[in-house]
């Protein structure tokens, strides 16, 4: 077995974007390992490490060189491989092809059993690892792929890199891996912190690496990581509770951006704590990565955290150089927020007609006329109260309008929010406000929806109208195609449904789409609703498979068509209750399905001529109409456990039913009309789900 010595490879170069330095972390790894494992070289752990100025990987214990191989395969007999002139066979030559060699060179040789066969023998030799890993290295830095980002070019070579490469240190224990790319050549050395340690740092081994890098005031982007969040801690702490906000995207950014971390509190002046806290905070995060800090009760403060690469004997002139580029950015925020309140809502709204949403349908203006209908239709449902559908209405009307303030065009992620200064600015109520901040939620799973009635409708009426008008222009989500985020849209009005008592979907999904008839575009309606309804009836169904619902109970509501959320979930996870632990009541239900259903005639219909039935016609006829009473009131309340045992309790008459009566009697008239009660009771069973499919998965 070969010696082993730990490996190094670092790639130093000018300081690198954030994202693209994230995602060459992590193909750095998975690049070398692989190059490893293809060139035979056996190896330990690998691991990676990453500065605005370096990528590097480190592997345990890589064989100093390749593994020398000997090898023998047998093959046919040597009577099999060989004719009587000697001459190879077509086994022969098959065996030898098989085995990288030629039939001449097949050595025959007795075995233990006594007969003779043929032997294919191969020797690779030992190579040195230098050689291999000189060669992985250079393909190591042509392979890394940046995305969306252009690579440049450096010397008077044609290699590329995201920016030029300074310095390439690849160690092989204490001896270094001769590497060159792009004019650079590697040697044993890497560079410290621009200012704390510039100039060249010997590495001695692999295994000192980190130490003289932390020597050299730079530290990987785990510790980095690590040691602003105990700054930021200790700053929590030392404010009673204070609490800084650090979005995991702008956190990575901020890690990224330096090599020895410092945590700096600045403050901006208090005349921009009257200006709303979240494009102050957007300005701080988005322009500048600081982190702002709110105290204990939630108030923004007006301190802000910086992270520093500089020497931490200057952070107080950090702090003041911070402090100034700040104001500018706030004042801007400030200059906008005042400026947007000098003209309204309703002035906003009327330059939504200049706005388009789609080209095939219409402007913003025109979108938030149709999200007024649905958002009242989705109020009036909800709620007895009328001024809830008036207030549903208004904010739905006005809730587009910061779209095109001052505001929202810099801040784009703060649509809705200002909206809802806007309208309190302007005399709205509070839950026309509210409704108005919060109708883009849920923006993601698991975000919060709108808190009150009133926002929910909004926000299912903007979300129905741009699923609705996809569907009537033909322009679906497809796997890799959706723009207008109809899946997501679709999965937030299912979320909120699933919360809202009395609310129907497919209701709302014909006002919906009569709001784009009326505007004037031109679709089929009815396939268009079919589809929306099937779109909406397979996110459910991906819901409750993620929920853990049987795949088969799911297909069986699935085929009844329904795709309100609460009665489409409600029947699927009652129909698993019942399959799961009333196992008793499941099969009196199935059982009494599947009876009937064999037999049933749909061509027929339902209606029943009750002068020709006998006793047990009409006790099956009575428990149906009973039984499908029940049903209905069942599901109407919410009762989906309720409905499945009203539907088990036709075990008994339908079981009298075919005890008593022969269903195929020869009078046709006889017969089509015990049919007909056959299709009423099957009937009963439809709006809650396919049993027959279930009866048979038993």
């Amino acid at each position: 077995m070969a010696d082993t010595r730990d490996f190094l490879l670092e790639i130093g170069c000018e300081e690198m974007p954030s994202a693209p330095l994230m995602k060459a972390q992590d193909q750095l790894g998975k690049i070398v390992a692989k190059g490893l494992d293809e060139a035979g070289l056996a190896h330990g752990a690998v691991r990676t490490l990453s500065t605005p100025r370096r990528l590097a990987v480190l592997v345990d214990a890589c064989a100093t060189a390749t593994e020398e191989i000997h090898e023998t395969m047998r093959g046919p007999k040597a009577a099999i491989a060989f004719d009587a002139d000697g001459k190879p066979t077509r086994a022969a030559e098959g065996f030898a092809r098989k085995n990288g060699t030629t039939a001449d060179a097949l050595v025959r040789r007795v075995a233990e059993d006594g007969n003779e066969y043929v032997f294919a023998e191969r020797s690779v030799a030992s190579v040195d690892a230098l050689q291999l890993l000189s060669t992985l290295c250079e393909r190591t830095i042509a392979d890394i792929k940046w995305p969306n980002y252009r690579s440049q070019r450096w010397g008077s070579e044609h290699q590329t890199f995201v920016r030029p490469i300074r310095w390439i240190c690849a160690l092989l224990g204490d001896e270094v891996v001769p590497v060159t790319y792009a004019d650079v050549t590697s040697g044993n050395t890497t560079r410290g912190h621009r200012v704390l340690a510039p100039g060249d740092h010997v590495v001695g081994e692999p295994a000192a690496y980190e130490q003289v890098l932390e020597d050299a005031f730079v530290l990987g982007e785990r510790r980095r990581a690590e040691v602003i969040r105990a700054g930021i801690a200790q700053l929590e702490a030392e404010r009673g509770g204070a609490h800084v906000d650090t979005p995991q995207g702008v956190f990575d950014e901020v890690v990224n951006l330096c090599e020895w971390p410092t945590v700096v509190v600045g403050t901006f002046d208090e005349e921009f704590l009257a200006v709303p806290h979240e494009i102050i905070v957007e300005a701080m995060l988005k322009h500048q990565r600081y982190f702002p800090v709110y105290a204990a009760d939630g108030s923004l403060t007006r301190e802000f955290v910086i992270v520093s690469n500089a020497d931490p004997a200057v952070n107080d002139t950090v702090r003041a150089g911070n402090e100034r580029v700040v104001r500018p950015r706030l004042d801007d925020a400030k200059f906008f927020y005042d400026e947007d309140l000098k003209v309204g809502l309703d002035a906003f709204r009327e330059r939504l007609s200049q706005v388009v949403f789609q080209k095939r349908l219409g402007t913003v203006l025109q979108k938030s006329e149709r999200m007024e209908t649905i958002a009242r239709a989705v109020a009036e449902q909800a709620s007895t109260d009328a001024s809830v559908a008036e207030d549903a209405a208004r904010a739905a009307h006005l809730a587009k309008a910061d779209l095109v303030s001052q505001a929202v065009v810099e801040f784009t992620s703060q649509q809705g929010v200002m909206g809802g200064y806007y309208a309190a600015a302007q005399g709205e109520s509070d839950v026309v406000s509210q409704a108005i901040s919060q109708h883009y939620r849920p923006r993601f799973a698991g975000d919060e929806p709108p808190a009150t009635t009133v926002g929910k409708a909004v926000a299912i009426a903007d979300k129905l109208d741009t699923i609705c008008g996809m569907f009537a222009i033909d322009e679906p989500p497809t796997g890799s195609a959706d723009p207008f985020a109809v899946r997501r849209s679709a999965i937030g009005v299912i979320a909120m449904l699933r919360a809202m008592d009395g609310v129907q979907l497919d209701a709302l999904i014909d006002a919906a789409l009569a709001n784009y008839v009326a505007q004037g575009i031109d679709f089929d309606l009815a396939d268009v609703t079919a589809k929306v309804r099937a779109y909406f009836a397979g996110r459910l169904a991906a819901i409750a498979r993620d929920e853990k619902a049987d795949p088969d109970t799911i297909q069986a509501v699935l085929d009844t068509g329904v795709c309100d959320p609460q009665a489409f979930l409600g029947r699927v996870f009652a129909l698993d209750r019942a399959r799961r632990t009333s196992k008793e009541v499941f099969d009196d239900l199935a059982t009494a399905y599947a009876r009937a259903s064999h037999l049933a005639d749909s061509a027929l219909g339902i209606d029943v001529d009750e002068t020709l039935l006998g006793d047990a016609e009409l006790s099956l006829l009575s428990a149906v109409d009973a039984g499908s009473t029940r049903v209905e009131q069942a599901i109407e309340a919410g009762n989906l456990d309720g409905a499945i045992a009203a539907l088990a309790a036709l075990r008994e008459p339908i079981d009298r039913f075919f005890d008593d009566v022969l269903v195929m009697d020869e009078d046709r008239t006889v017969r089509e009309n015990r049919l007909r009660l056959l299709n009423r009771f099957e009937s009963a069973f439809k709006g809650v789900a396919n049993i027959g499919a279930l009866a048979k998965k038993r």
